[in-house]
């Protein structure tokens, strides 16, 4: 249900997978998200009580606050999701329901204005023993507005198109109404963080830099391990709804080249799998199975287009991209994975999602042609690279320091040594890789990946849309007034047909800008402990924490 995330690991699984089937045979399945997942399912009844959950991560959190640009990451979603509150859950097929720990109602109660209604559980408290209150939703609304730009947001959720947000009967109600419709509302308040967290742009920075001193969720953080890298979520002692199975889910940051091993050696119990040795060797370790759930998340390419940068210009992006054998790409990444590797061709919908279809046209792959633009740039061959203006033609490429990206990296290096192009390669720890290089725009072209929703259009404000005072996840660099506008537009629009035309405009606008080279879209697999039920490759579907543990 949350915005889109920075994924420092590459969505990519090579060699051969397996479906997740019982018997844990190897065939190629489908990228195409839909309506199943792949988590063991079983009743609480046949979970043992107790247990720790052992995760890992790539990157400790920059910050514990989602919200906050320097904690839009996995690391820190990961540690969020059993402990803060989101108003709605998914199934499988990527269906919304109200979750009713936290709220009894959720309505769009008027249309014009819009106009949605929260009626909070009554049982609902933050882990200090505060009630959650209409003021908590007022004060995340007022923070992720835009209108201070002291609130270093990673994305606005809509909230830049509400006019107020008033106590509705009591307390335990708020009433959200907007100026300017919002398609996605029901994205919104997914964190929803107490409002001493939101309350200004300095508790926003660094209530929550260092951990959660207040949550509510089946489980808080309790101990943070710098030293050993680690974080300890436990069960939360005011939490009202069903008592977790688990005692404590353990987070462990890992280097890339330890998660088979913490695998293999019964150190952890769920880690996603890429790489033909990671797979195999995952699936022939003792008790783990390997399970498997396409899921919205994608891998790409995208370049820096700040202003006097290397690639500032459009034409010279798209040249550089049309010089880019995607599909090599995509059939060295899911070759045996999928029935039919191909490249992820929209920005904003994933394969299988109603709305996909093919934008792609303006960076086929066609290094005859990107040579040719490169000419006519003023980009000439000088040797073996391109030089302009006495400045040469050399790109550098920065990534997480895994095998698989490096391995892409490498295909998109003699891509472009082919047109005169030199690429350099730079790895970089999980730790600090958005914090320190690619938010700073320290990169020609950063490889990352993008975990998204079952509500896509919301990657368009917070990605594609251009505000240089308020970059939010706009890593690139890139866009345009028409393109805001244009997004403007499409996210107004309460039409789910419209919005899905205006959508893919907006991406039509996306690829002709030469914003990003879309890789692949995951294929979701996951090595999971075999005694371990209600977790695994979730796809669309939402975890219940509660409901999460070891068979007895």
């Amino acid at each position: 249900m949350r915005f889109a995330t920075a994924v420092a690991v590459p969505v990519v699984a090579l060699g051969l997978i397996v479906t997740g089937c019982a018997d844990n045979s190897i065939t190629p399945g489908t990228v195409d998200i839909g309506s199943t997942n792949d988590i063991n399912p079983k009743d609480r009844s046949e979970l043992r009580d107790g247990g720790n959950l052992r995760l890992a991560l790539s990157s400790f959190p920059e910050s514990f606050n989602y919200l906050h640009v320097d904690g839009n990451t996995e690391s820190t979603a990961s540690v969020i999701n059993p402990t803060l509150p989101s108003p709605w859950v998914s199934n499988a097929a990527g269906e919304l329901t109200v979750d009713h720990n936290y709220f009894t109602d959720i309505k769009l109660t008027n249309t014009s204005p819009q106009q949605v209604t929260y009626t909070i559980n009554p049982k609902a408290v933050w882990s200090d023993g505060s009630p959650i209150t209409w003021e908590d939703l007022r004060s995340e609304a007022a923070a992720l507005s835009g209108k201070d730009p002291g609130f270093l947001i990673s994305s606005a959720s809509g909230f830049d198109r509400v006019g107020k947000v008033e106590r509705g009967v009591d307390d335990r109600q708020a009433i959200v109404t907007f100026d300017k419709p919002y398609a996605e509302w029901q994205g919104q308040f997914s964190p929803l963080y107490p409002k001493s967290v939101t309350a200004n742009p300095e508790a926003f920075s660094n209530v929550d830099r260092d951990g959660l001193p207040v949550s509510s969720g089946p489980f808080v953080l309790t101990s943070i391990d710098r030293a050993q890298n680690r974080i300890t979520l436990g069960r939360n002692p005011k939490w009202w709804g069903d008592t977790p199975k688990l005692d404590t889910i353990t987070l462990s940051v890992l280097d890339s080249s330890a998660v088979l091993p913490g695998i293999q050696n019964n150190e952890i119990d769920y880690a996603y799998m890429s790489g033909i040795e990671n797979v195999t060797g995952a699936r022939n370790s003792k008790n783990v199975v390997i399970r498997r759930t396409p899921e919205p998340s994608w891998s790409h390419l995208t370049f820096n287009g700040a202003p006097g940068a290397l690639l500032s210009d459009p034409q010279l992006r798209i040249a550089i991209s049309k010089a880019i054998d995607r599909q090599a790409l995509v059939s060295a990444a899911q070759n045996g994975v999928v029935d039919n590797p191909t490249p992820l061709n929209n920005h904003i919908y994933m394969k299988g999602q109603k709305g996909y279809q093919d934008n792609s046209a303006p960076i086929a792959f066609d290094p005859d042609e990107a040579a040719r633009m490169l000419d006519a740039l003023g980009w000439k061959l000088n040797g073996d690279v391109r030089e302009k203006d006495g400045r040469k033609l050399e790109l550098r490429d920065v990534m997480y320091q895994q095998e698989a990206w490096v391995q892409t990296a490498q295909i998109v290096q003699q891509n472009l040594a082919r047109v005169g192009v030199k690429m350099t390669i730079q790895t970089v720890p999980g730790s600090g890789l958005f914090k320190n290089v690619i938010d700073p725009g320290n990169f020609d072209i950063a490889q990352f990946s993008w975990g998204g929703s079952v509500l896509p259009l919301g990657a368009l404000p917070q990605i594609y849309a251009y505000d240089p005072a308020n970059l939010m996840g706009n890593k690139a660099r890139i866009g345009s007034p028409e393109l805001n506008a244009l997004i403007e537009q499409t996210i107004a629009e309460l039409d789910p047909a419209k919005a899905i035309e205006l959508a893919n405009k907006c991406d039509q606008m996306i690829f002709a800008e030469g914003y990003s080279v879309p890789l692949q879209q995951a294929s979701g697999t996951y090595a999971v402990r075999d005694n371990l039920a209600n977790y695994g490759a979730f796809g669309l579907a939402s975890p219940d924490y509660t409901k999460v543990g070891f068979l007895k």
